[in-house]
């Protein structure tokens, strides 16, 4: 059976932590628009070609409506974060999502990050100290990856980091694939709402310098601000995004930049090179994820391929990232790769509102890890890396290193 033919079982299963599914390059070169069964059993049309994806993400007859009757489900236990009642209380496109962003937005500009980066790097410098004094072999990713983020993204929204650990349950759940059952997702869904109510009336009655009580100052519809179950959504929304994605791709990026040693060696002899290194592991994360999935409103066409209306599409960015049409010699790793057009963070009205978050995040976290930790090596070979299974974000479930 030719591969145009067949349906693929999705996520691609790859046992390999760092390294692609040798599937992507097949279904690039062959079946750009291909068939694949979801975890929930339904069908769906992937995407892999870098050209396709990004003009999927960036048209608006693709859009985020998963709860239409006729999409796709993701997982047979509902899908969390991509669709159900919370998804839609943010406005999906138009000028609501565009004023959505522009409010929210404010607190993600390069210039705050810029602002930022100085806590962020003392934040780095104490996690780095505790993970030492703790002694080695460590785990990167519960020892920095994980707790960094989490503290950035409490920071902004201003509620406490000792609850961090209830944030990552929450959160795991909302992005549950195939780990969590309907009344484990239901409940955690519940405390998180809960949480978060409590929350946002603690900064109506007490506001503070935070993005939350600026939400909140800005008043509500009339007044051109967000009503109250928007800003409750956006900080549950900023909450998942700000730690998780992050705090996976750190452990990523350093073990992606260790599994050949003379990466690390290059950055050591040349630091200056920190911000093109952060970009190529983004490009080359074979292991992010899900991808983004799309409800199609109307009939379009695809690499030649008609998609009837109410397809649901998946695109994966990180095949496209590989596309040898738009990379040059696309499967290696260029630490000084520039210009860079990957699309990790997305593209168009949808593109990550907090991609300069991220990137300031995982540039800190290198500048710090290369001067405090020089002799920083994986503590097992890189086949001995394992992936995080069962959620819409990739992940390692643990990144052992020594120094």
């Amino acid at each position: 059976m030719s591969v145009n033919e067949q349906v693929l079982s999705y996520p691609i299963p790859n046992d390999a932590a760092l390294e692609p599914p040798a599937k992507w390059a097949e279904l690039r070169g062959e079946c750009p628009v291909a068939h694949v069964k979801l975890p929930s059993g339904d069908q769906a049309t992937l995407l892999t070609r870098y050209e396709d994806v990004k003009r999927v993400l960036a048209d608006p007859r693709f859009t985020r409506r998963l709860d239409a009757p006729d999409a796709a489900r993701l997982s047979a236990e509902g899908d969390g974060v991509f669709s159900g009642e919370m998804a839609q209380i943010i406005p999906d496109g138009g000028e609501e999502h565009q004023h959505w962003r522009r409010l929210v937005g404010k607190w993600f500009t390069a210039k705050r990050m810029t602002a930022l980066r100085p806590a962020m790097a003392r934040m780095a410098e104490q996690l780095i100290d505790d993970m030492v004094e703790r002694g080695g072999p460590g785990d990167l990713k519960a020892g920095l990856g994980f707790p960094l983020p989490v503290y950035v993204i409490c920071d902004m929204l201003g509620v406490p980091a000792a609850d961090r650990d209830r944030f990552s349950y929450w959160s795991d759940a909302m992005l549950n694939l195939t780990r969590y059952g309907q009344a484990e997702i239901e409940a955690a869904q519940s405390d998180f709402f809960q949480y978060m109510s409590g929350h946002v009336a603690a900064k109506r009655a007490e506001p503070g310098e935070d993005l939350l009580s600026e939400l909140i100052a800005v008043g509500g519809p009339e007044e051109g601000g967000l009503s109250d179950i928007q800003i409750l959504v956006t900080g549950m929304a900023l909450l998942i995004a700000g730690h998780e994605t992050t705090a996976n791709m750190i452990g990523k990026m350093v073990s992606m930049l260790l599994a050949d040693r003379s990466r690390w060696e290059r950055l050591l002899a040349d630091p200056s090179l920190v911000r093109t290194a952060v970009e190529e592991t983004l490009r080359l994360d074979a292991n992010s994820g899900f991808g983004l999935p799309r409800y199609l409103r109307e009939e379009t066409e695809v690499s030649g391929t008609v998609l009837p209306r109410g397809t649901t599409v998946v695109c994966s960015m990180a095949a496209a990232n590989r596309d040898e049409s738009v990379f040059e010699a696309a499967a290696e790793m260029d630490l000084s790769r520039s210009p860079n057009s990957h699309l990790s963070f997305g593209v168009g009205a949808h593109s990550c509102l907090g991609q300069a978050l991220a990137r300031t995040e995982l540039q800190v976290v290198l500048e710090v890890l290369l001067r405090k930790l020089p002799s920083l090596e994986l503590a097992v070979p890189v086949e001995k890396l394992e992936r995080v299974e069962g959620l819409a974000v990739g992940g390692l479930r643990t990144v052992p290193v020594r120094w």
